[in-house]
């Protein structure tokens, strides 16, 4: 065992004696051996360092901004804008002015009530400006007189974009007469000054430039980031007009944005939303919006939602125009809102077993959110307000989205059943991963368990791996014995496997064959599908060369085609071509894939009067592994069929498997009926 200090080291060993002894009691009394040592001659009330001002926000930005790069930078335009975002919010302003000059100057201008510019109580030799902007947490956001609902809370955003400017200007125009001050690193660099009388002018205009001291050299806003900040505010608070104007400079070529504009959207985040989920297929296509507001502006609550059919969802918060990244407790509101709403129309409507699983993360998983609340006083967490914490938020947008969301859904029977559908389906799918992460855990190797049947390939990477799936053991026998056990996988499932397209999910979920093909994969269903975990490059369908291969066949695409589309639109399913026909003309022999085929090779390949014996494979488990190896399985002597879908008929082929292979059988009737002439038994028509 360890001597005691030696845990420590010999430093702790020696800060650590025994016992106190007269170097101890020297030190206990305030005194060294030698009365005094040369770091306590060093170590003086001088040492005690006051920061005054806005010093501390010059020697640790990070505290006040999160730091020194580029998103830190952007964030002294946000805490400008928002102060004149409030002035709009509580109906002071109609517009807001923001310009970034040639000379590296950003101007942001409002015409609001103007910034106070009569001596401050406190301290009657300065302006309530000059207040405001030299110093920490001085503010008129405190109490609810001069702002109900406001972005700015602890009377710090300002002054720390002044501390943090090489140079900043403030003209204030208020009863007619036009104000200025400038200020340089946080310090006033001249007295208020009274420019005179102006016309047809009110408000507040703030021009400022970074301080390369803080953000170094070269260090300048980006245009594309200021205008979709300075676009975004205006989605935020329909009743404000945002005009942008950038030096035609500082734009890059191909940066996608105007050197002037005018943003408003009487819309709000409707309009937003529409413009970010454009293009994007949706499960229904009747976007859930709305708007309510409260009395004072507290508690006043606006959102807009849709849910996306091929791409993952998002959240996009905000509390009083403020983003809020990191989400907080209003998009807790949201998530429980939208989870028992659906959860209670599905028992409404007698699917609450069904959609008993389903949780909030389930309904968010595709949802494309925007929501904003007003509040009065709120709490975030840091200076960067990135997190709402407020907990009565929580309160306010579960209760009002409840019943906003109970009445869309009744009203939309048809959507509302499309949307129960397809979160379920995650929900099921959820499930099915867990299981499969649980089942991987317990292995000592912590590999994907794989279905017992499978003969996996030896090679670990995807790249160059082919799967096979085969109909029953003995076909299965013969491809594992004719297969490249390098990269060539076998699974042989039991017969024709489960029609996709007419069962229900609690079938899927229990489907032995299914669960065994999706393990095998390794990539997931539906939204969860994941590309890179995909353990084969190509997945071959090989069934018999008959109308029962076919059928077989038709029920794997439709299985590919519904459950992981994404995985045929990459171009991975493919169908083997085995022969129907072995022709035998003395030593020679020859495949047919079909009737057609057989009777080609007889009139142009086996020419001349020697017998042609001709045989006919029941399936591929009559063939000999060296057989089918040579016909179907050899790369380089093989014949493969890859299945697309057109991506400009993707409804279409849609709509065609649902007629032929969905539960609507008089739907198929009538597809045989159409085309009857054009049908032959040996046929594969592939969807």
């Amino acid at each position: 065992m360890a001597r005691n200090g030696d845990l420590f080291g010999n430093a702790a060993r020696n800060e650590l004696p025994a016992r106190p002894g007269r170097q101890a009691v020297a030190l206990q009394k305030g005194r060294s051996p030698n009365h005094e040592t040369p770091g306590e001659l060093g170590y003086t009330a001088a040492s005690i360092e006051v920061l005054e001002g806005l010093e501390p926000v010059r020697r640790r930005p990070g505290m006040y901004i999160g730091g020194t790069g580029e998103t830190a930078l952007h964030h002294l335009f946000a805490e400008v804008l928002d102060n004149a975002m409030d002035e709009a919010v509580a109906g002071h302003a109609s517009f807001i002015d923001v310009r970034y000059e040639a000379s590296g100057f950003l101007n942001v201008t409002d015409n609001g009530r103007g910034f106070p510019i009569d001596p401050h109580p406190k301290f009657p030799k300065k302006s309530a400006l000059e207040v405001v902007m030299t110093t920490l947490h001085a503010g008129g956001k405190f109490d609810q007189k001069t702002y109900q609902t406001s972005g700015g809370l602890h009377g710090v955003g300002i002054s720390v974009v002044n501390a943090l400017s090489e140079c900043l200007e403030v003209e204030v125009a208020r009863s007619q007469t036009l104000y200025r001050q400038l200020f340089e690193r946080g310090h006033p660099k001249t007295p208020l000054e009274k420019l005179g009388k102006v016309q047809n002018r009110r408000g507040t205009s703030v021009r400022f430039k970074p301080d390369e001291r803080i953000f170094g050299k070269g260090a300048n806003f980006k245009p594309e980031r200021l205008f979709k900040m300075a676009r975004a505010k205006a989605y935020l608070f329909g009743g404000v007009e945002i005009r942008w104007h950038c030096a035609p400079e500082w734009i890059e070529p191909n940066a996608g944005i105007p050197a002037d504009a005018v943003f408003r959207f009487p819309g709000g985040l409707k309009d937003c939303l529409l413009q970010d989920i454009e293009d994007k297929d949706l499960v229904t296509d009747q976007i859930f919006a709305g708007r309510v507001e409260k009395q004072g502006g507290h508690g006043s609550l606006e959102w807009a939602m849709a849910w996306l059919a091929f791409d993952d969802g998002f959240v996009h918060s905000y509390c009083n125009t403020i983003p809020t990244p990191d989400g907080g407790t209003h998009e807790t509101g949201l998530r429980a809102a939208l989870a028992r709403g659906l959860k209670d129309h599905a028992e409404r409507i007698g699917l609450a077993k069904r959609a008993a699983a389903v949780t909030g993360d389930d309904v968010m998983a595709s949802c494309a959110a925007m929501v904003s609340v007003f509040l009065r006083e709120p709490e975030f967490q840091g200076q960067n307000k990135g997190r709402l914490l407020t907990n009565e938020a929580a309160r306010i947008v579960e209760g009002t989205l409840r019943d906003a969301f109970d009445h869309w859904l009744a009203a939309s029977p048809s959507h509302a059943a499309k949307l129960l559908d397809w979160t379920i389906e995650r929900a099921e799918e959820r499930l099915r991963r867990r299981a499969e992460k649980d089942v991987a855990r317990k292995t000592a190797t912590r590999k994907l368990r794989l279905p017992g049947k499978l003969a996996d390939c030896a090679n670990n990477s995807s790249q160059g791996s082919e799967l096979f799936i085969v109909e029953g053991d003995s076909a299965g026998g013969s491809a594992k014995q004719a297969r490249d056990r390098a990269n060539q996988a076998v699974l042989p499932l039991r017969g024709k496997i489960l029609n996709v397209a007419s069962a229900t999910r609690d079938k899927l979920a229990g489907n032995q064959q299914l669960n065994d093909l999706v393990q095998a994969l390794g990539c997931g269903t539906g939204a969860y599908y994941k590309e890179q975990d995909l353990r084969y490059e190509k997945i071959i369908i090989m069934t018999d060369a008959d109308v029962d291969g076919a059928h077989i066949a038709s029920l794997l695409i439709t299985f590919f085609f519904r459950e992981t589309p994404k995985l045929v639109e990459a171009g991975h399913l493919y169908l083997a071509v085995p022969p129907l026909y072995r022709l035998t003309q003395g030593a020679r022999q020859v495949y047919a894939r079909d009737d057609a085929h057989r009777d080609l090779l007889i009139a142009k390949t086996l020419t001349g009067k020697a017998k042609i014996e001709i045989s006919r494979f029941k399936g591929l488990g009559e063939m000999l592994p060296a057989q089918l190896k040579e016909t179907t399985m050899d790369p380089k002597r093989r014949g493969l069929l890859r299945v697309v879908v057109l991506a400009e008929d993707r409804e279409g082929t849609a709509n065609s498997v649902e007629r032929l292979m969905g539960n609507r059988p008089e739907a198929r009737f009538a597809f045989i009926q159409e085309h009857a002439a054009f049908a032959t038994a040996a046929e594969l028509v592939v969807v």
